[in-house]
């Protein structure tokens, strides 16, 4: 596999080759600058940004029907909101991280304001298409956000530091839904009987993420990024000709032939699944378990609860990843190990949950204020923000695995976001239409399950990084492209054997 060399007398703005690997032109800057330019100190921007902005959006979401007494509205909404996810996660969140790059999370970040003056709107108005299309546009928004996220979180930091990197962001990220349903609960604390969380809520919301927006803004290009260790994040950026609108449709037919270059990536394909169930199991978590089960400040407790789980979880698995005394191949499949079992443990509780609220034969009745009937639902739901951490965390790090660059980072995630969105418009599709909640939750265990035996062969692929890969040097296009590396693999073999 080759490796560009450097080409320092060549023009900036033209090179793709790899440029100085050390600090030198750093010398002389200040103090501010090379804090800015640091890549841990991006990768923390970006964490905040999404603390702001998904994280409060996790935090409305985590109440059960965003908020709302009837949860259809909300199943509806985030229907549309994944599906519009799922259609532009490839074909135009990537094409527009290629030509925008890391400003797509400033061009995606005001659509999680505008879904949540629709529900505020709707408090008074009962305008449900409303809600339903600010959804939609949000699903564009978040694509935007996510794929620029994605392609931070997994290409910035060096091969032995990915998962410290997706830890470090699953805390901050998933800190502010912990924050944002405490929030909540102060708000709505003495609503007992209330089934819809107040105005103020939604607009103290509204604030959050308008910050959040502003900060999208401070965002530096990748290529000026510095690794800890002096590389850079990327290649230097060629300046395209013509205008954006332009480009649109060149780069979206490249993404096409990259997609269909999936086929020469096995890894990519046996990930699938997983990808596929990451947000299956929001609907049924949030809308039957907390939604229907408990009461509204108890949802908002639970929901605070659930996020903080995932910032354990997101540690738990993130450091399990990055072990240093083992192999990349041995850390891949310990992760498998431990989401697996971990997963069917839950889930075996979770039977019980359901069979027990299936008898009750009533809804939103369970409340903090009766610690006996609250713990156990509650420790339940605790342990489920948890697996998704699991979940999500180990999904991200197989995918960094393949990855070199910010481009090929935001292409995998976008393969990721676009099943992750189909998923789960399929399962919030479900609620909507009443499936029940004892049919949702099979549904549950057994994408669980599934998924992740179909990932296995995956998992025994992952190889040790490269030596370019663990000195941070880039890779051309060429050779980090879906299935270089296989082919590569391939061709060493060949000329061995026939030496």
């Amino acid at each position: 596999m080759t490796v560009t060399p450097p080409t320092p007398d060549s023009e900036p703005k033209r090179s793709l080759s790899l440029e100085a690997q050390t600090e030198d032109d750093l010398l002389g800057k200040p103090r501010w600058y090379r804090l800015a330019v640091n890549s841990w100190s991006q990768i923390t921007l970006v964490s905040v940004i999404c603390f702001f902005l998904p994280g409060m959006y996790n935090a409305i979401s985590g109440l059960g029907g965003s908020g709302q007494l009837d949860p259809t509205i909300g199943a509806n909404a985030a229907v549309a909101l994944l599906s519009v996810g799922a259609a532009t996660g490839l074909l135009v969140g990537q094409p527009m991280f290629d030509i925008f790059g890391v400003r797509c999370i400033a061009l995606g970040g005001w659509t999680y304001a505008l879904y949540t003056g629709s529900l505020l709107n709707y408090n008074h108005r009962m305008n449900g298409a409303f809600v339903i299309a600010s959804g939609a546009i949000l699903g564009l928004g978040a694509t935007l956000l996510w794929v620029t996220q994605g392609a931070i979180m997994l290409s910035y930091p060096l091969p032995h530091q990915k998962g410290r990197s997706i830890a470090f962001f699953w805390v901050i990220f998933n800190l502010g839904g912990a924050i944002g349903s405490f929030i909540s609960l102060g708000i709505n604390f003495n609503r007992i009987k209330a089934g819809t969380v107040s105005d103020s809520t939604y607009v103290a919301f509204m604030v959050l993420m308008l910050f959040g927006w502003v900060l999208c803004f401070f965002m530096i290009p990748p290529h000026l990024v510095r690794r800890t260790d002096g590389s850079r994040a990327a290649p230097a950026e060629i300046k395209s000709d013509g205008k954006w609108y332009h480009n649109f449709s060149k780069k979206a037919k490249d993404e096409i032939k990259h997609i269909i270059q999936l086929k020469d990536e096995p890894r990519i394909l046996f990930l699938i699944p997983m990808c596929f169930a990451a947000n299956w199991f929001y609907s049924y978590q949030q809308n039957i378990v907390n939604g229907g089960s408990f009461t509204l400040r108890a949802r908002s407790l639970n929901s605070a609860l659930y996020w903080a789980a995932q910032m354990f979880g997101g540690m738990a698995i993130g450091l399990l990843l990055d072990m240093p005394w083992f192999t990349r191949p041995k850390r891949a499949l310990c992760g498998w190990a431990f989401v697996f079992v971990t997963g069917n443990v839950i889930m075996g509780g979770g039977l019980a949950y359901q069979k027990w609220f299936d008898a009750q034969g009533r809804k939103n009745f369970i409340d903090f204020s009766d610690a006996k009937l609250y713990v156990g639902p509650c420790w339940l739901y605790i342990w489920y923000g948890a697996l998704d951490a699991f979940w999500q965390g180990f999904s991200y790090w197989m995918l960094g695995a393949l990855c070199n660059t910010p481009k090929e980072a935001a292409r995998f995630v976008g393969v990721y976001k676009s099943m992750q969105c189909v998923g789960g418009a399929v399962a919030f599709r479900l609620t909507a239409n009443h499936l029940s909640s004892m049919k949702q939750f099979i549904s549950n265990w057994a994408i669980i399950a599934g998924a992740l035996l179909v990932a296995l062969p995956a998992v025994l692929m992952v190889t040790e990084p490269t030596e370019a890969e663990a000195k941070g040097l880039f890779l051309s296009e060429e050779d980090d492209r879906p299935g270089a590396r296989n082919k590569e693999a391939a061709e060493v073999r060949r000329l061995s054997v026939a030496a």
